[in-house]
């Protein structure tokens, strides 16, 4: 029964099960089986996100001595840059342990103690579970390196003195009204919310050959390696909410031009364009760069529209595009079309002036 279970108890034998030991060295022991200074095998411990112990504490097993074996293997191979060592490393600890966290989650809602034969029957289930989830998670591993190799070598050669960073199409889907939603759903809801915006989100952004970069909160960063797929995911993304209720209504920001791709993430003034190009777009609007309409023009897919310049942090003068579908004939006449325009606008003003309520107020200025 689950009032018969132990977490220490429990806990022992899921490390026994997980790392194959108890742990038998310390941390001073592993460094000098490897050949390695102490300070590194600190220095790695910490960046995979692991607390701190002791140097006399006892608190590695043997496939933690594996697992540092094969990390200085990588290391001797030139497999890991000395310069990105450290960056890797914290990427993955980052990446697993938000992993971990949600499958330790998950399993502990759907384990019901009271069925379970005590700790030994806890070991049996485990000893099912971990080799499928291990299994599942090699297999997407190998598929996205697969991906990643796929950019890699098909993309076009760079030219001799160009610049290294790859040309791509960034954008960002940002949720309308998110803040003002989270003070009136209950936790289930916006869970609900927030997982529905992201396997849809998802579902758009893969079948226009994008990728999702990373979840931000309310916010989606992607990429796409072509501005038309790019535009296509942008329309799409904004779209859904009028096919679907229970999709949040977004707005949108995409620019074109050199991204720095560094450890699955992405940097550079492109991303940062796009940013401050969602900042500014309206409720269920797409804003685009100048680079990624001229790199659509023509694309009779699309309708462009250049707005006035603005100023936004870092870019005094910069030049937005509205990004729209060309209406069929018979789509909306003339009249409805004014009138559509106007009600949008009239929902930005309204989402703004509610944004510009839940601001702070700033103290008055001392006499």
């Amino acid at each position: 029964m689950a009032e018969d279970f132990d977490p220490q108890a429990i806990f022992d034998a899921l490390e026994l099960h997980l790392l194959g030991s108890h742990p038998t060295l310390t941390g001073q022991q592993l460094a000098e089986q490897i050949g390695i200074p102490l300070e590194l095998a600190r220095a790695r411990w910490r960046s995979l996100g692991f607390t701190a112990v002791g140097d006399d504490v006892v608190a590695f097993t043997e496939l933690d001595l594996q697992a540092l074996r094969l990390t200085q293997k990588m290391h001797d191979l030139g497999l890991i840059d000395p310069d990105d060592e450290a960056a890797l490393i914290r990427t993955l600890g980052r990446s697993f342990a938000r992993l971990a966290e949600w499958q330790i989650t998950m399993l502990a809602r759907s384990v019901d103690p009271s069925q379970l034969d005590g700790v030994e029957g806890l070991v049996d289930l485990m000893d099912e579970v971990t080799p499928v989830i291990e299994g599942v998670q090699n297999y997407i591993w190998r598929r996205h390196t697969l991906s990643a190799a796929s950019r890699l070598l098909l993309a076009p050669p760079v030219e001799e003195g160009v610049s290294e960073e790859v040309p791509t199409a960034i954008g960002f889907a940002d949720i309308v009204g998110y803040t003002r939603q989270t003070r009136s759903l209950t936790q289930g809801e916006l869970a609900s919310l927030v997982e529905h915006f992201e396997a849809l989100a998802q579902t758009i952004i893969t079948g226009h050959n994008g990728r999702i970069i990373k979840t931000i909160g309310d916010e989606i960063l992607f990429a796409a390696d072509s501005a038309a797929d790019a535009a296509a995911i942008a329309l799409d993304l904004v779209e859904e909410h009028v096919e679907d209720e229970d999709f949040p209504q977004l707005r949108v920001g995409v620019a074109w031009g050199p991204v720095l791709h560094r450890l699955g993430d992405v940097f550079g003034p492109t991303v940062n364009i796009a940013s401050r190009l969602t900042s500014i777009a309206r409720p269920g609007r797409v804003l685009i760069d100048k680079e990624l309409a001229e790199a659509i023009e023509g694309d009779e897919r699309f309708k462009l529209r250049r707005m006035r310049r603005t100023s936004v942090k870092g870019y005094r003068r910069l030049e937005p595009w509205a990004l729209r579908r060309p209406l069929d004939e018979g789509d909306l006449p003339p009249v409805a079309a004014v009138l559509h325009e106007r009600g949008q606008d009239i929902l930005r003003v309204v989402d703004e002036l509610q944004a510009r309520a839940e601001r702070p107020t700033p103290p008055e200025p001392l006499d």
